[in-house]
């Protein structure tokens, strides 16, 4: 019985003239792997979705942000089309109950894995591409993405806590906060980075899927600390 995709295209506002390629776009390699019958995947869908992805973010940037310097923008694109992004929105489309998965894959979570989320994100855009073309895409992108691409520009513009600590630790005479990776963990393709701040004589650490975003993270609950306790 195939499944309906009604919720789904509600979702994404978009309805697929062929349900076949919306199919395809969430047919993870696992279940390829152990169905005969089936004879592709969703991982070229999602080499296109990530090229497609990245050139409508880039142009809703420029056409939208006319005083944004390119540094800026390209720091707004990186946050909204990175694969701990691309996971939230997976979730929050409910996609983990429309992934086709090997039974090993669902067994071990695969419906919840961030990794395969993301990935199915970025098939669904290229999938959306071959169906209805840039238009398609878009429509996507104006129902999922924009309102995804307010809150980073609303929470860009309040934090910035790894700026703020060592504004904070250089005022008070205690230094530049100093960040070390103390843990790389997981797979290559979904890793997991452990990092350590130090500042004005304590520690703290936090983990992410990136480098940059644990140091965000382990800064915060540096700044979060202050906030109980002033450093002397």
């Amino acid at each position: 019985m195939k499944p309906n995709y009604r919720k789904l295209e509600q979702a994404i506002g978009y309805r697929f003239k062929k349900k076949a390629t919306l199919e395809l776009a969430l047919t993870h390699p696992s279940f390829r792997y152990e169905n005969a019958e089936t004879d592709d995947d969703n991982q070229r869908l999602e080499y296109l979705g990530d090229a497609v992805l990245s050139l409508i973010s880039a142009e809703h940037l420029f056409k939208n942000n006319p005083e944004a310097r390119e540094g800026d923008m390209s720091k707004l694109r990186s946050r909204l089309t990175e694969d701990r992004k691309l996971a939230q929105i997976g979730i929050a489309l409910g996609l983990g109950e429309f992934l086709q998965l090997g039974h090993g894959e669902e067994k071990n979570g695969g419906a919840r894995r961030p990794s395969n989320l993301a990935d199915a994100v970025e098939a669904i855009i290229g999938a959306a591409w071959i169906d209805g073309g840039a238009r398609a895409a878009n429509k996507i992108f104006r129902k999922v993405f924009v309102p995804e691409l307010g809150e980073l520009k609303a929470a860009t513009a309040k934090s910035n806590p790894k700026g703020d600590l060592q504004e904070y630790t250089q005022s008070h005479g205690f230094g530049i906060p100093v960040y070390e990776t103390i843990e790389t963990a997981g797979p290559e393709h979904d890793r997991v980075f452990t990092i350590e701040v130090t500042a004005y004589g304590k520690t703290w650490k936090a983990s992410a899927s990136s480098k940059r975003e644990a140091e965000r993270l382990a800064a915060l609950q540096s700044l979060e600390a202050l906030k109980r306790e002033p450093a002397d």
